[in-house]
């Protein structure tokens, strides 16, 4: 992210208001003159009024120009941070998943929030401040010079040596501030964590144990915030004792010149106006050069999480290829996760035809998910080549990939918002018959009805408001709504009861006459009636047929169908390897002790 660029945008509001302020300090700096020339005109008797008048419009016009000044660098501050946030979320949500999969959750909340709030302060307000209270500074010690050199020199001694002391607190304030950063995202990832998982901590009675764990991380964020607010709250003390000695040493020696007379007492009145306004910039100077260089930290934050690696949007949009072209497409597919030895696919190689329902079985780690990620484009293989309806998906537009594609994940996720919402997410412009249509095929129809709200009820946090199995309904029920020529399914019968599952394979049945369905099946219930059968191990395929052409030919595949037909407890029945010359090996699907397939399934 190019945060020179995003400052530059709003270059205008930045300098019209910079120069406003400092067009305000030029009429506060004629203020202490304005105000010795009326002293004079007392002290000789002559007519008061125009100096008078001169000092009100002064006063008037400094305190429209600073409230002008502070509304331009306030509205660019906030201009600034909107461009920061929109284009640190527009690369989050178009990251890679693995890159974002890395990254702790509470770290990210806090540096697209907290991080670039504090960056919006350094890169407007604390620069606009250096620049104004620079140039005050600039034009009292002018000024002072003018006046009387030799207590400047007095006053100059002074100062100096506390803005040294200033100087090297505001760096100390920068390094502590990285460090509170850190401290405080660590909180906020802990915090994520905890909550994302309550009920498992309830059930676990881990409140305690977490609520440790948290106060400990809240602690590490207080103190280092502690040491921050501590070396800020030096800053200031800092510059007032420079500042008391000074004016101890002015009015002293001073008075003592006014009595002598090589000093008049308009002077002096100037000179010690001066010296108090000179003051407050310095002060505002090392407090802004203090939230700059925490700005600074915050800004390394925000550009380190801008750089996660980004998914490639590009490729064009090809025409819709005949209607005999392969809805999916495997052709030598290896693929491999970082940090691992063992690829998670080898040499895969299959090809499906437009319309129908295939099912994936294999154990975990077989590699059923991982296709289904080299599909959607989630991961690029290492070799080989995916196509989806004959195009390489590494040459289609993501949009275009994922508008072909629909998936349906096995935790079935679902955002804040109402049901309707939640279902119409990747289709809002989808009509109410559609809507109806895609709930009636995934047997969502019902629960619809029974809900107070119908279509606009509204739920929470991952779709707290419905249970397991419904909510799982719902988001097939979204899936078949975006009308995919692909639609992936995820294990997506897994929350459903018996009576759900039977309509919902139906249901998957209907959808598979006019697009290709795609199942990761952990029953061998779901996949007795798909078209066909990919059995996958160890990242390789190692048969395909039907669930009769399987029990027939696949010991693997014929085991695990048989320990779902054993009654509980039992040793499934050895089967006979099949013989020399079939050709078809397998692994069998992974388990799930709740449903049996009847012999008269078994038998198909």
């Amino acid at each position: 992210m190019n945060i020179s660029a995003i400052v530059r945008r709003h270059r205008l509001l930045l300098a019209v208001g910079t120069l406003l302020g400092l067009a305000g300090t030029a009429a506060t700096l004629l203020q202490p003159l304005l105000i010795g020339d009326l002293i004079e005109a007392v002290a000789l008797d002559e007519p008061v009024t125009r100096p008078i008048v001169l000092i009100a419009a002064l006063f008037a016009a400094d305190a429209l120009l600073a409230a002008t000044h502070f509304y331009l660098i306030g509205r660019a501050g906030e201009n600034i941070v909107l461009d920061m946030r929109t284009t640190l979320t527009g690369r989050l949500l178009h990251s890679r998943i693995r890159a974002f999969n890395r990254l702790e959750h509470g770290d990210v909340f806090t540096r697209t929030v907290a991080d670039t709030a504090i960056a919006r302060i350094a890169l407007s307000s604390s620069v606009a401040q250096m620049i104004t209270a620079g140039f005050t500074t600039v034009g009292c010690i002018a000024v002072m010079a003018w006046l009387d050199w030799r207590m400047l020199l007095v006053t100059v001694g002074c100062l100096g040596t506390a803005s040294a002391v200033a100087l090297a607190l505001a760096r100390a304030v920068r390094r502590a501030a990285v460090t509170n950063r850190e401290d405080t995202s660590a909180y906020g990832s802990g915090l994520l964590r905890v909550l994302g998982a309550l009920t498992t901590v309830k059930a676990s009675r881990a409140e305690a144990r977490e609520a440790e764990r948290l106060r400990e991380l809240a602690d590490a964020a207080r103190g280092s915030g502690v040491r921050v607010t501590r070396l800020s709250a030096m800053l200031m003390p800092a510059m007032n004792v420079g500042t008391q000695v000074s004016l101890a040493v002015v009015i002293a020696w001073g008075m003592a010149r006014t009595a002598t007379g090589s000093l008049s007492l308009e002077d002096l009145t100037a000179f010690i106006m001066y010296l108090f306004y000179l003051v407050s910039p310095l002060v505002m100077l090392f407090m802004a050069l203090g939230e700059f260089q925490q700005g600074r930290a915050a800004i390394d934050r925000v550009r380190e999480l801008a750089a996660v690696e980004q998914e490639d949007t590009g490729g064009s949009v090809p025409d819709r290829p005949a209607g005999s072209a392969a809805a999916v497409e495997f052709d030598d597919v290896t693929f491999g996760y970082p940090g691992t030895s063992a690829p998670a696919v080898a040499g895969v190689s299959f090809s499906l035809p437009a319309t129908g329902v295939t099912a994936i079985v294999g154990p975990s780690g077989a590699g059923k998910t991982t296709l289904f990620q080299l599909i959607e484009r989630f991961q690029d293989p290492d070799r080989g080549t995916v196509r989806v309806l004959g195009t390489d998906v590494a040459a289609l537009p993501l949009d275009e990939l994922r508008a072909r594609v629909a998936l349906v994940e096995q935790e079935a996720p679902l955002m804040r918002g109402t049901v309707r919402e939640n279902l119409t997410y990747a289709r809002p412009d989808a009509t109410a018959g559609e809507i109806r249509e895609a709930v009636e095929a995934a047997h969502f129809a019902e629960v619809v009805d029974a809900l107070p709200g119908g279509l606009d009820t509204e739920l929470g946090e991952n779709g707290i408001g419905l249970s397991g199995g419904q909510r799982q309904r719902l988001a097939i029920a979204r899936a078949l709504l975006a009308r995919p020529d692909v639609l992936l399914l995820d294990e997506a019968t897994s929350n459903l009861d018996s009576d759900s599952e039977t309509a919902l394979r139906a249901a998957i049945t209907t959808v598979g006459t006019r697009c290709q369905v795609l199942t990761i099946a952990h029953r061998i219930s779901t996949v007795v009636d798909a078209d066909r059968i990919l059995v996958l191990e160890d990242g390789r395929l190692r048969a395909a047929g039907t669930h009769a052409g399987l029990m027939a030919s696949d010991d693997t595949y014929r085991r695990l169908a048989g320990q779902q037909l054993a009654p509980t407890g039992a040793e499934p029945k050895a089967e006979p390897r099949p013989k020399a010359g079939t050709g078809a090996t397998g692994t069998g699907a992974e388990t799930d002790a709740g449903r049996r397939l009847t012999p008269a399934e078994a038998a198909r």
